[in-house]
């Protein structure tokens, strides 16, 4: 079951909040894989899905970490695979099996992952969203292009899309 959807936003205030709507409405088991070019806005909408799941605590890309774990409403796994990459565009096959990501998948909580194509076709059912940039001048304007790839990530994407607009 696959559906796509496109969402629109025009601050970073909008691009936070459309993140909150989206913790609001996770549930443990969904993964979200969030991919966009560096200076996309996929810290300021990862900290709004912070928001939403209710985490009291500082949430910042784990780009040297690779995992940062935070306690809500339900735990959010926060994966950023970016520092795997090689300048070629390979992945550290090594490094990335020794994150374990597979394990946190198969946790209690919901999972988020910045630059996910190393493991985005390993995942059957996910919520695909690539942030776009906006060209100048319109610099806070930001595309949401989302994909669903099974029944989890659909009523996720639907569930969302309804609290956002209603």
């Amino acid at each position: 079951m696959v559906q796509e959807m496109s969402i629109t936003t025009y601050s970073p205030e909008d691009t936070h909040r459309l993140g909150v709507v989206l913790g609001q409405v996770m549930s443990a088991g969904d993964v979200v894989l969030l991919s966009g070019a560096l200076g996309a806005g996929k810290t300021t909408f990862s900290q709004g899905i912070a928001t939403g799941l209710a985490i009291d605590e500082e949430v910042t890309s784990p780009t040297f970490t690779l995992v940062h774990e935070y306690n809500g409403r339900i735990p959010l796994i926060h994966m950023d695979l970016y520092r795997l990459y090689a300048d070629d565009g390979t992945v550290d096959a090594n490094r990335l099996a020794g994150l374990g990501w597979e394990d946190y998948l198969e946790s209690e909580a919901a999972v988020l992952v910045e630059w996910p194509a190393a493991i985005a076709k390993e995942i059957p059912d996910a919520l695909l969203i690539r942030v776009v940039r906006a060209p100048m001048p319109r610099i806070d304007e930001r595309t949401f292009e989302c994909k669903t790839s099974g029944p989890q990530s659909w009523r996720l994407l639907d569930e969302w899309v309804k609290k956002w607009l209603f």
